[in-house]
């Protein structure tokens, strides 16, 4: 019976997933949002709830302005079967510009728990981190049969070839590995290069290391997560240091067989990782992005990383089927990507509308709020948590605090945003606010990031009027509030081209939105 891709729709890029037990843990990457690294538990691999999230202290972690998308990349989550303990290793970026081959590369850290940790909604359970004496980013744990903890991660290459600016050799990402003290986080061995892409793009990122049966697999996203993105293995009998042997291409490499072309539903699929169920079966999970569909043409969006075609829901997660052939592993039978897999071994979860409501009854937040970057104060109030809440407020909602910063700054603003898992979807929200400035604003807002986004807020109405025997005309408040609309983009400098555009109809009350990466919040 056919399954339904993607698994976690919505942005959840860089997924990394393991079993203990009959249980499955996955997490995905946040970037500049925070809590971070949200943790996602399921039984049967289909049905997925958001049950914590690893990073959730300022003294853990503390992402303040990043350009946009900086902060946690791919985390990576594994299982310590000797000690019972669970790890969520990243790294976190606050300056990153390919083009101006120009970054400031972070050193990794992880955190851990227990098992009662990961049920733990708040995420207090879980440790402060330890830095990795390291620097890299898409860093990956892996215990050895004889004790040995291996750190594999992405830097860029010690020796480099010189390449004109702007060509995406700038790049040159590849794989190091090291063993490492996994208490203090010191490596106890110089990095080794272990994996050099000679796709053509120089990048080599995504590790994920383990081993079945007499080899050791390493995975690894190449070709950069746009168009191009594929997902590579190779193999040693000798030990995660290599050498490795690169599986045969055309028949093994790359893994998945949806590229970017008219007829793919799926594109852009990579950074896998793997686990095996209960049953023995093998699976994958890796990122996608599903275009959207262009009725002239009847085709799919094709070069969709370049338009931002990923269109509002971002980067999702996918599960394909893995078998073994020549103790290779085979993703989906070599077939392209698609919506649904059919499969004997899962079941196929009936799509319906998904309706959610938060009313703000409860003393926390719910579980799936985040905010852009680490906020520095706590700037909200959930009116049910008062203790003797006033009649005209009533007993339950959200008091936002207001803060200096707009929605277009890099720091963190009183704002509060869920991730869009439709394309097009209905918001609707109640806001009681009266300004007393027209420095002041309240709303709702489609957002990307600071540089895109589309907001409609209350604010008080400008007015310019001629102030009596000077002649001069000057502004002056008007004691009436006005809903404006706006919306912010950021020019690519290519005629005709805008970065992740959003738009947003109001159409009877409803809104359709389109654009990159999108979340609802205000």
């Amino acid at each position: 019976m056919p399954y339904t891709n993607p698994i976690l729709p919505g942005s959840n890029p860089d997924p990394s997933i393991i079993r203990v037990g009959t249980s499955y843990f996955l997490v995905t990457s946040t970037f500049e949002y925070t809590p971070s690294a949200p943790i996602y538990h399921s039984k049967d691999l289909i049905k997925w709830t958001l049950i914590t999230h690893a990073i959730t202290r300022p003294s853990q972690l503390q992402i303040q302005t990043p350009e946009p998308g900086g902060g946690v990349w791919a985390t990576t989550i594994r299982y310590h079967e000797a000690t019972k303990t669970f790890y969520v290793i990243a790294a976190s970026f606050s300056r990153y510009r390919p083009q101006d081959d120009d970054r400031v590369w972070p050193r990794g850290f992880y955190v851990k728990t227990d098992w009662e940790g990961m049920f733990d909604a708040s995420g207090d359970s879980w440790s402060e981190s330890v830095v990795l004496d390291a620097v890299g980013f898409d860093q990956d744990l892996f215990f050895d049969d004889d004790g040995t903890v291996y750190l594999s991660s992405t830097y860029r290459k010690h020796e480099r070839t010189p390449v004109p600016a702007g060509s995406k050799a700038l790049k040159d990402f590849a794989i190091h590995i090291c063993t490492l003290d996994i208490e203090s986080g010191n490596v106890t061995s110089a990095p080794k290069l272990i994996r050099s892409s000679n796709s053509g793009s120089g990048v080599s990122e995504g590790s994920h290391i383990f081993k079945r049966g007499k080899y050791y697999y390493l995975f690894t996203a190449e070709g950069g997560t746009e168009s191009g993105h594929s997902e590579w293995v190779c193999r040693s009998e000798s030990s995660p240091f290599g050498p490795w042997e690169v599986g045969p291409v055309n028949e093994v490499n790359p893994l998945f067989g949806s590229g970017v072309g008219h007829e793919d539903e799926v594109q852009n699929t990579g950074h896998a990782d793997f686990v095996q169920d209960v049953d023995g079966n093998w699976w994958a999970v890796f990122l996608g992005v599903r275009p959207v569909w262009r009725d002239e043409g009847q085709r799919w969006e094709e070069s969709v990383f370049v338009l931002i075609g990923f269109d509002v829901k971002g980067r999702e997660t996918f599960l394909a089927p893995v078998t073994w052939t020549n103790d290779w592993p085979i993703v989906n039978a070599r077939q392209r990507i698609t919506l649904t897999v059919d499969t004997p071994h899962l079941y196929h979860l009936p799509s319906a509308a998904h309706v959610w409501r938060d009313d703000f009854t409860g003393d926390t937040l719910q579980l799936g709020w985040y905010r852009k970057n680490t906020p520095l104060k706590k700037d909200y109030t959930l009116l049910g948590s008062e203790p003797s809440p006033s009649p005209s407020q009533g007993k339950s909602g959200l008091r936002l605090h207001g803060a200096p910063y707009t929605l277009s700054t890099p720091s963190c603003p009183t704002l509060f945003l869920r991730k869009q898992t439709a394309r097009i979807c209905t918001w609707e929200t109640k806001l009681r606010f009266r300004p007393d400035s027209v420095n002041v604003e309240a709303g709702t807002v489609v957002y990307r990031d600071y540089y895109t986004f589309a907001s409609i807020g209350i604010r008080l109405a400008k007015s310019t009027e001629t102030e009596p025997g000077s002649g001069v005309a000057v502004e002056q408040e008007e004691r009436k509030r006005v809903i404006r609309f706006t919306t912010h983009t950021h020019n690519t400098g290519v005629p005709g081209q805008m970065w992740g555009c959003v738009s947003v109809w109001i159409l009877g009350g409803s809104w359709e939105c389109r654009g990159g990466g999108g979340a609802l919040g205000w």
